[in-house]
């Protein structure tokens, strides 16, 4: 029984089998697609594709590349769907794990530190989700779609439902 949650989309690669580096080009399939939009809760994903290279560096590893993805998001206020056209590169420095004596993980907002390797391994399918997230709108909404707060009800309180029980109940006079 695995503790992580199954991951949408894998493509693993372990550095001692790529000493010099390696270039991907990675494409999901529309069932893999479909396990990112359900991951990502994107209406759907039509088209994703995240070509990657990763190279070691003097810092320990670099992965640079470029995602393009079409996908669809609900607008947050209509509810409609909102189509999302993604091109962009990215580059991420990554560096092996290094065992510590200390349990203690310090965590700043400022962090520009490397992605750590575990295991000897990266997985560059994880990486590609995780950059596409990144360049979702996490608020997704339509040009124009506008919140419009609803009335507050004029009484709240149960004699107020009584009175308008009691007006219905009497005959009108007339």
């Amino acid at each position: 029984m695995s503790i992580l949650p199954d991951l949408p989309f894998s493509d693993p690669v372990r550095l001692n089998q790529i000493p010099g580096g390696v270039t991907r080009r990675l494409e999901p399939d529309a069932a893999a697609r479909g396990r990112i939009a359900r991951a990502l809760d994107l209406a759907s994903l039509d088209a994703f594709v995240a070509e990657m290279t990763l190279k070691p560096v003097a810092e320990g590893w670099r992965l640079t590349g470029r995602i393009t993805a079409g996908a669809v998001q609900t607008c947050g206020l209509s509810l409609e769907p909102l189509p999302v056209e993604i091109d962009s590169t990215f580059s991420i420095t990554l560096s092996e794990a290094v065992e510590t004596e200390s349990e203690e993980i310090v965590i700043t907002v400022e962090d520009d530190s490397p992605d750590l390797i575990e295991d000897g391994r990266i997985d560059l399918g994880q990486y590609a989700v995780e950059q596409l997230a990144l360049r979702l709108d996490p608020f997704p909404r339509k040009p124009g779609a506008e919140f419009v707060q609803p009335p507050e009800p004029a009484e709240i309180s149960p004699f107020a439902v009584l009175r308008a029980l009691h007006s219905k109940d009497t005959p009108e006079q007339g």
